[in-house]
């Protein structure tokens, strides 16, 4: 019986496109399509103006990459954070984001999707991230956002309403509709 070499954070460092580090294993994310993107783009940007206001933390779009220490998961890389730390220069960010924001795909659905999307939220608030928006603009076109303070019952936000990152990010809102635009 063969066993497989746990893979580093220098290996992840060597990983073509968007990767995690979970259980000593890499994990691979394809990439995503129009819809999904444009979302993430528009909750990204949002995030920039928000950054400019609060003088506290930075913005980070799609394939960053924030190290943790948790039993099975080395790291993370949502599809926008707010990261409020040190910067890294060219290496990833140590520690989780206070805010992490996960973009359904195609491929984010049925019941093995929902078990993988929520132990990685679990694993988003083992490793300190107070707020996790799960938008889903496929199917559902809504967001859902959970807090570590409550991680079973998330806040809905739909088309006409404004979601927000409270605690996270105090005065943080956008409106769901933009990320439809």
């Amino acid at each position: 019986m063969t066993t497989k070499p746990r893979a580093t954070v220098d290996d992840l460092y060597q990983v073509e496109g968007k990767a995690e580090l979970v259980n000593g294993e890499i994990v691979q994310m394809s990439p995503t399509g129009d819809v999904p993107s444009r979302a993430a783009s528009a909750i990204n940007a949002r995030l920039r103006g928000y950054e400019a206001s609060a003088k506290t933390g930075r913005a980070y779009g799609d394939n960053t990459g924030f190290l943790v220490r948790l039993p099975g998961r080395q790291s993370f890389s949502p599809d926008v954070a707010f990261f409020v730390g040190p910067r890294f220069g060219g290496k990833f960010l140590e520690g989780a984001p206070i805010f992490a924001v996960e973009v359904r795909s195609e491929g984010d659905y049925g019941e093995r999707a929902e078990r993988k999307m929520a132990a990685k939220r679990a694993d988003y608030f083992a490793a300190g991230t107070q707020v996790v928006w799960d938008v889903d603009v496929l199917r559902g076109e809504l967001i859902r956002v959970f807090r570590a303070t409550d991680p079973e019952n998330p806040a809905l936000y739909r088309r006409g309403e404004i979601a927000d990152a409270e605690p996270a990010l105090p005065g943080f809102r956008m409106p769901v509709d933009e990320i439809f635009e």
